[in-house]
């Protein structure tokens, strides 16, 4: 798929308004990014995808890391019952492991996952690196197989958005059960609206 991406600025704004420049940067991005990923050839999954990167990054578009203070990440630490469903076995990897990305990743086992699902080793292993899921590239890359395959709760797009249509609701459940379903449905009808109207036959 290719865009016109002055149309598909224009219409993003006609919805939601003026974009800052950092919000321009990470849509252009994410963008540049669906264009080459082979694997999303359904226009309502990239909609999908940047509704969910809309909410989950606090509506800047860019990777973001998850809050909190040091201490607030001993709860996912290797010994608790948290860290031991996270796979995290070294005293720390709660904090060092902490979500990052569109769709954070959290947890030594994920980011071993996915360091081994996309190929990552030697210095680009998540694992000896987890700051790189920071990188825009990369984040696109954990969010586009996490999203296709399954990978963070079992459910993936092609379960909810397929020939028979898109429930844009119940994709949800791909991240995160169904917390705030119709407002993630509601940017994704929006996505699927000016993507379609700025689509390069």
């Amino acid at each position: 798929m290719k865009f016109n991406h002055t149309s598909f600025f224009n219409g993003y704004r006609s919805i939601y308004g003026k974009l800052s420049q950092l919000q321009v940067s990470g849509l252009d991005n994410l963008l540049g990014y669906i264009e080459i990923d082979n694997d999303v050839n359904d226009l309502r999954w990239a909609a999908y995808m940047l509704a969910t990167v809309k909410h989950e990054c606090a509506d800047t578009f860019q990777p973001i890391t998850e809050k909190g203070a040091k201490s607030y990440f001993d709860k996912y630490d290797a010994g608790t019952s948290l860290g031991k469903q996270l796979g995290n076995t070294v005293k720390g990897d709660g904090y060092t492991f902490r979500g990052r990305g569109y769709v954070q990743i959290t947890g030594r086992a994920n980011y071993q996952k996915m360091s081994t699902n996309l190929g990552l080793t030697g210095d680009d292993d998540l694992v000896l690196h987890p700051e790189y899921a920071l990188h825009p590239n990369v984040a696109y890359r954990i969010m586009s197989y996490g999203m296709r395959m399954g990978s963070f709760t079992g459910k993936k797009l092609a379960d909810y958005i397929k020939a028979g249509g898109a429930d844009y609701r119940n994709a949800r459940r791909i991240i995160n059960g169904l917390d705030k379903t119709d407002l993630i449905k509601g940017y994704a009808v929006s996505f699927e609206t000016v993507l379609t109207n700025s689509l390069i036959a």
